[in-house]
């Protein structure tokens, strides 16, 4: 049995799932973000398999290759987003000494 796109994509929806999961039960700010990780990278894998089965006309490589550019801005977003989060962490922990969510209440009055 050949594996499809399909395949692929139910996948990435499962990986998808696990990270949402994660993010709405953890307490952990760490956690979190990890599982917000997990979630981009599901969504890459669907754009990575999306873009290799799409219908590309022959000799039109530039057009079967936009998931794939795609999913290096999306990895290069990631890295940004990881270290202005891991740099606002820091920045808390040092304030209030915990990165459990349900304690940090910085937006409150």
């Amino acid at each position: 049995m050949p594996i499809t796109l399909t395949h692929y994509l139910v996948l990435s929806a499962l990986i998808f799932s696990i990270g949402l999961f994660g993010v709405l039960a953890k307490r952990n700010v760490v956690a979190i973000l990890m599982c917000v990780e997990v979630m981009m990278n599901a969504v890459n894998i669907a754009l990575v398999a999306i873009s290799h089965y799409r219908l590309v006309p022959a000799g039109n490589l530039v057009s079967g290759l936009n998931g794939q550019v795609l999913t290096l801005f999306v990895i290069t977003v990631s890295a940004a987003e990881a270290s202005v989060a891991l740099a606002i962490i820091l920045a808390i922990y040092r304030g209030r000494r915990t990165v459990n969510v349900d304690e940090v209440n910085l937006m409150k009055w």
